[in-house]
C-alpha cells in the first residue's frame, strides 16, 4: 500500500469514527428528552387520575331538549330510564308529562355542576309541575348551590299525590318546569341536567306511633362492629349499596360520593359521616364538608354541612319516617358525602371518611312541657313556612334542623324543604 493510500485510509477511518461519535451523541441527547416527554405525559395522566370525579349520567339516558315555552316541550316517559339536557343561568326548560288520575307521580331533576366550579349565590334550580293552562300543581321546590367551591350536585322532584283535591288531580297532560338561578359572577356555562319521571301506587297505610310528628331526631346507638370497605358512586345511577352498619371510604376535594340504602315504610334513617385528617395543611373552609339525603324518587330530604380545616369532623342527619304523615316515599334512599374543593392545598390527597348508617322504627319525640310564650313570640308568632322565603340565599337545611326537633314536623308537612 502506498503512502497516499495509507493516508486516505486513515482519513476514512477518522470519518467513520466521527459519524459513530455523532450518532452516539444524538442517542444520548435524545434519550433524556424522550424520557422527559414520557414523564410529562405520565404526570398529566396522574393529574387526570387525581382530578375529582364528576357526576356520571346513566349510560342509557335519552337526550332531550326542553323548550322555553310549554306548548311544545318534549315528553318525558315514566320508568327507570332517565333523560339528559342542559340549562344555562337564568334559563327555563319545559317538558311534557302525561299523568293518570290514580298514581302518585314524581318528576325529578338533577343539576350537576363541574366539581370545584364557582357559582353565584343566587344560582340554583327550581322544579315545579304545571297544568296545561299554566296553573301550578303546588309551590316550586328551591335548591341552591351553597358557596363557591361547594358546587355539589342538586336534586329534587315535583310531585302529585293521588287522592288529593288539588288543581292537578285529574288525568291529563302536564308540564314539568326546571328554572335555573342567575350566575351573578359565577360560572356562566350551561349545566348538565338529568331528568326522571316515576309513578307508583299509593302505599298501604302503615301503623304509626301517632297521627303526626314531631318525630324523634335522637340517633340510636351507632352500629357495632368494624367498618367495612366501600367505594361510593359518582351519582344516583351507580350509588354504592350500604346497609345498617359502618362503612369506610376516601374522598378527594371537589368530589361527591353517592350511596344508597333501603328505608321501608314506617322506618327512619339515621346517618353520620365522619371526615378524617387531610394530608398536609388545609385552611378553614366554611361548608367544607356535607352529608345530603334524597328519597327514592330523588326528592330532597335533608342537607347538612359543617366547617372543615383538615381535622376530624362529624356531620349527622336524621330523616323523617318514610311514607308516614306526608313524609317521603319508602324505598332506596340516597346519601351523598361531599368535600369542598377549597379543602385542596397543592396536591392534597384523599381524605378518609366513615359513614354510619342505621334505620329504626319511627319514634315520636318526647313531649315538651308547655310553658308561657315569651313576649317576643306572642307579638310575632312564627310563620307556618319559615324556610320558603330563603330561596337561593344559600342557607342549608342543616341550619334549619338546628332549630330543634320541631323541624321534623316541618319536613313531614312540606317534603320540599
Amino acid at each position: 500500500m502506498t503512502g497516499c493510500t495509507r493516508r486516505a485510509a486513515r482519513k476514512g477511518n477518522r470519518g467513520v469514527r466521527l459519524v459513530l461519535a455523532l450518532g452516539a451523541l444524538a442517542v444520548t441527547t435524545t434519550a433524556p428528552a424522550a424520557a422527559s416527554a414520557a414523564s410529562a405525559a405520565g404526570t398529566k395522566d396522574a393529574e387526570r387520575a387525581g382530578a375529582p370525579v364528576a357526576y356520571r349520567m346513566a349510560t342509557d339516558a335519552l337526550e332531550v331538549h326542553g323548550t322555553p315555552a310549554a306548548t311544545d316541550g318534549p315528553p318525558l316517559m315514566p320508568g327507570d330510564r332517565t333523560a339528559t339536557d342542559t340549562i344555562a343561568p337564568g334559563g327555563k326548560k319545559y317538558y311534557g308529562v302525561r299523568l293518570d288520575g290514580v298514581s302518585d307521580v314524581y318528576v325529578s331533576a338533577v343539576a350537576a355542576p363541574r366539581p370545584g366550579s364557582a357559582l353565584g349565590l343566587r344560582d340554583g334550580i327550581d322544579v315545579s309541575l304545571h297544568r296545561a293552562d299554566g296553573t301550578p300543581c303546588g309551590p316550586p321546590r328551591h335548591r341552591s348551590f351553597l358557596s363557591a367551591g361547594g358546587a355539589y350536585p342538586l336534586a329534587d322532584h315535583a310531585e302529585r299525590r293521588a287522592g288529593t283535591d288539588g288543581p292537578c288531580a285529574a288525568a291529563g297532560t302536564y308540564h314539568f318546569v326546571v328554572t335555573r338561578g342567575d350566575a351573578d359572577g359565577g360560572d356562566p356555562a350551561p349545566m348538565p341536567l338529568e331528568l326522571k319521571y316515576v309513578t307508583e301506587h299509593p302505599p298501604v297505610t302503615v301503623p304509626s306511633p301517632g297521627n303526626s310528628g314531631p318525630w324523634s331526631s335522637a340517633p340510636p346507638p351507632e352500629p357495632a362492629g368494624p367498618a367495612k370497605d366501600v367505594t361510593g358512586g359518582s351519582g344516583f345511577n351507580d350509588a354504592a349499596e350500604v346497609r345498617t352498619g359502618t362503612w369506610k371510604d376516601t374522598i378527594r376535594p371537589g368530589e361527591t360520593r353517592f350511596y344508597r340504602t333501603p328505608v321501608p315504610a314506617g322506618r327512619q334513617l339515621f346517618a353520620k359521616a365522619t371526615f378524617g385528617n387531610a394530608p398536609g395543611h388545609t385552611p378553614y373552609v366554611a361548608n367544607g364538608v356535607r352529608l345530603g339525603l334524597n328519597d327514592t324518587a330523588r326528592g330532597h330530604v335533608a342537607n347538612r354541612t359543617d366547617g372543615y380545616q383538615g381535622s376530624p369532623v362529624s356531620v349527622p342527619l336524621a330523616a323523617p319516617p318514610a311514607a308516614l304523615g306526608g313524609g317521603p316515599p319508602s324505598g332506596w334512599y340516597y346519601l351523598q358525602v361531599s368535600l369542598n374543593f377549597k379543602a385542596a392545598t397543592g396536591r392534597s390527597g384523599a381524605v378518609p371518611v366513615t359513614l354510619a348508617v342505621d334505620t329504626t322504627p319511627a319514634r315520636r319525640a318526647p313531649a315538651s312541657p308547655p310553658g308561657p310564650p315569651s313576649p317576643q313570640s306572642a307579638a310575632h308568632p312564627a310563620p307556618d313556612r319559615p324556610l320558603r322565603a330563603l330561596g337561593y340565599a344559600g342557607i342549608g337545611t342543616g341550619t334549619a334542623l338546628l332549630l330543634g326537633l320541631g323541624g321534623w314536623t316541618l319536613l313531614a308537612r312540606r317534603p320540599g324543604e
